[in-house]
């Protein structure tokens, strides 16, 4: 993900390499370089002025440390900056209702196409995998076979799921899954309310319906991460409308450029909660800014990769398999058992960009992406 805009900061910050100290000129060229990488990521003029003025205010009245060299200090404040404009720390989902006997709703929102539906199942499943027993609910009465979709979804995952077919006031199919959810002791619940090719008057009045009638503790908004400018805009316009909790990025994965991560939290004050990074059902992961900020810059993201191999591999059976190896018993059963929780972290090259290699070796995207695609 972000590969482009990786590359192109990367360059930009070797303007400053080996330079002894950290002046006007220099800065000037390193951050004309910053502003071309993110004009090319597609993020949004306003965002980039700010990022640039704030880069080059800090730059300007950084004393260097002897212990570090000018370009080093300069990462610094582009990594402190890119983190600034992601929303500065993680912020966790409500998944608590502040009504006694109440489960907490989320209330799933977002344009037709933007992976709202299979968005609510990685939730689902997330929350799940997490020690808690969510309810789908299909509120989207609109769009043919949405409810077929995500009761196949539910099924997928082992979450139950909530629909009246024949119904179409989507205020009372939620106020009835609301009382199925205290019936059968599920939190939280979650609503795949409907969406549409843009948005219109109809869809914000049912929306606002939902919201007002049922006071949800979480109202994500669902962005297809590709749609570059166009996020900003859809993300505005439903903020305004429904004052929205939080984002969740889809297909982040397939976007090279990064223009919507970086544009959208800062435009609309909401933070990125989760991004969506592959088409499997459990590639959901929470966002940590200071995470996505490393990645960014080819630094990488241990700690992501941590909790991603805690959840693939299972640590009894690795030890076991240690120990074999240690004793000379390794077989080739054993061999593909492992092989099989290794891919579930990802391919070789995701693990190395993951783990920073890439940058570190002055590998680019393209060479980490042929790795990938043999991993």
């Amino acid at each position: 993900m972000f590969d482009s805009l990786t590359d192109h900061l990367q360059n930009a910050l070797r303007t400053v390499r080996g330079d002894s100290t950290i002046d006007p000129e220099n800065i000037e060229e390193a951050i004309r370089e910053v502003r071309k990488s993110l004009l090319e990521a597609d993020v949004s003029l306003k965002v980039v002025k700010l990022f640039i003025s704030r880069v080059r205010q800090k730059a300007l009245g950084a004393d260097v440390l002897q212990s570090v060299s000018p370009d080093q200090q300069f990462v610094k404040i582009v990594y402190d900056e890119l983190v600034t404009i992601l929303g500065g720390e993680n912020v966790p989902l409500v998944v608590k209702s502040e009504v006694p006997n109440k489960p907490a709703i989320i209330m799933m929102l977002g344009l037709q196409g933007s992976g709202k539906t299979t968005a609510s199942g990685k939730l689902a499943l997330k929350l799940k995998n997490d020690g808690m027993k969510p309810l789908l609910v299909a509120c989207d009465v609109q769009r043919p076979a949405a409810i077929a979709q995500l009761q196949a979804l539910g099924r997928q995952i082992g979450v139950d799921v909530f629909s009246i077919p024949e119904n179409k006031d989507v205020q009372d199919i939620g106020e009835k899954a609301i009382e199925e959810a205290k019936h059968g002791n599920y939190n939280p619940v979650i609503l795949d309310t409907a969406g549409r090719l843009q948005i219109d008057t109809e869809l914000m009045a049912e929306l606002l319906l939902l919201d007002r009638s049922l006071e949800p503790a979480e109202k994500l908004l669902v962005i297809d991460s590709m749609t570059g400018q166009e996020a900003v805009h859809v993300a505005e316009t439903f903020n305004t409308q429904l004052d929205v909790t939080g984002i969740l990025l889809t297909k982040i994965d397939g976007d090279a450029r990064g223009g919507a991560a970086l544009s959208v939290r800062e435009a609309v004050g909401k933070p990125i909660k989760y991004i969506s990074t592959g088409e499997k059902m459990d590639a959901l992961e929470a966002f940590y800014p200071d995470r996505m900020g490393s990645r960014i810059l080819g630094m990488g993201d241990v700690l992501t990769l941590v909790e991603r191999a805690q959840q693939s591999i299972d640590e009894k059976e690795a030890e076991k398999v240690a120990k074999q190896m240690m004793q000379g018993e390794f077989t080739l059963e054993m061999f593909v058992g492992a092989q099989k929780m290794m891919k579930k972290m990802g391919s070789m090259g995701d693990i190395m960009k993951m783990m920073g290699v890439g940058g570190m070796l002055g590998i680019n995207s393209e060479t980490q992406q042929m790795i990938a695609t043999k991993g």
